[in-house]
């Protein structure tokens, strides 16, 4: 009976089972994290036989379900394939994968049969094949499911994360406008001075964005802008010019040391600048009152480093990182949607630099910008060069 060879030779068959398993590439799964497939599978099977066997069809359907297919949790069988199936995918297992772990064991079941000249009836063989259909549909199913789960939960939260980058940014650049237009209006300032320039960059940025947004693009392709060389000086004080407003605001100071006007960055200006931006806003967001935010740029060999120091008191242990996550905040003041530094740092890797940031403890922080260097020619001013 087909029943007592699976019994007497469960052993070996699992252990087959795991040989053919290991020669197959990409697999990580320990038995115990397996517990529910051939093991649990080869049971379940034993047990149909003897029901049938017994001539118990109510038994041996409870086991492991009707021909043609059935609900997963309509069988014991059903239940414990579907399980199995979701395990596989938790350990990035494909398909084709799951379907194999079925099929060795119907190779192993056929090859030991064969090896112990161990004869099976036409009903046995149905019996197996039924289960197998059985196991290998509700696993597939639960695996397709929990995986269709997961790719819309991601694409949700990528949707989402897109989403808060372009509104972050918008609202970042409403706003300056709205600063400059507060400002011009207090001091009666022409629209074609500084500040009416601030405003004009504002709008400009806002025009950019929602042409980025109307053509779809994704986050990685709106940052993939025209790079050219443009002087450091000019970028930091276009950088200032913008966050001496909010400084002004918060009654916070802002100090930007003198910059070497030979000295010259390449990549996406307006998304540099973003960045920039975005790093000035939250040293002013969280500088303690009265104190004040500095700015700095410089070259170190081949690399230009602009430095954003604030005087937040310091940041909670282990807290470093994180702060780069999407939808991360720190401190009391939840004005914004915790994505600037985020941004900030996509950016700036995307022009072949790098975001860090240093911890005072008791004093604050140190936000770096770490880009590569270029250096005018002749004295030619790096807005006239060409590259």
């Amino acid at each position: 009976m087909m029943y007592e060879f699976l019994s007497n030779n469960a052993d070996d068959l699992i252990q087959r089972c795991i040989d053919k398993v290991n020669k197959r590439p990409q697999r990580n799964a320990s038995r115990e994290q397996l517990r529910t497939g051939i093991p649990m599978f080869l049971e379940q099977l034993t047990k149909t036989l003897y029901a049938e066997e017994k001539i118990d069809t109510a038994a041996a359907m409870a086991i492991s379900g009707a021909s043609g297919g059935e609900r997963k949790d309509a069988s014991e069988m059903g239940a414990t394939a579907a399980a199995h199936g979701a395990a596989l995918l938790a350990l990035d297992y494909t398909v084709d994968q799951v379907v194999h772990d079925y099929g060795d064991l119907c190779q192993a079941i056929t090859d030991l049969a064969i090896e112990r000249d161990a004869p099976f009836s036409a009903d046995e063989f149905r019996t197996l094949n039924r289960c197998l259909d059985n196991a290998i549909a509700s696993a597939v199913t639960e695996f397709s499911f929990q995986r269709d789960c997961a790719i819309s939960d991601r694409y949700a939260s990528e949707t989402n994360e897109r989403l808060g980058f372009l509104m972050h940014e918008l609202r970042n650049s409403l706003s300056v406008a709205t600063m400059a237009v507060a400002a011009m209006e207090v001091g009666h300032l022409s629209i074609s001075g500084a500040t009416g320039a601030l405003l004009k960059r504002g709008h400009a940025a806002m025009q950019r964005l929602i042409n980025l947004s109307l053509e779809d693009v994704r986050a990685e392709g709106a940052a993939a802008g025209p790079k050219g060389i443009f002087s450091l000086a000019d970028f930091i004080h276009e950088a200032r010019d913008s966050a001496q407003l909010e400084a002004d605001k918060r009654g916070s100071a802002l100090v930007v040391a003198d910059v070497d006007k030979l000295l010259a960055i390449q990549g996406d200006r307006d998304l540099l600048l973003a960045a920039l931006a975005n790093l000035l806003n939250n040293a002013l967001k969280f500088t303690c009152a009265h104190t004040a935010v500095s700015l700095t740029a410089y070259a170190e060999g081949q690399r230009v480093l602009i430095v954003v120091r604030d005087h937040c008191g310091g940041l909670p242990a282990g807290n470093a990182e994180k702060m780069f996550s999407p939808f991360t905040q720190r401190g009391d003041d939840r004005s914004g949607l915790g994505l600037g530094l985020s941004i900030a740092r996509q950016s700036i890797s995307r022009n072949g630099g790098q975001l860090s940031v240093e911890d005072f403890p008791g004093v604050g922080c140190a936000f770096t910008m770490n880009l590569p260097r270029h250096l005018a020619l002749d004295g030619i001013p790096p807005a006239e060069q060409t590259h």
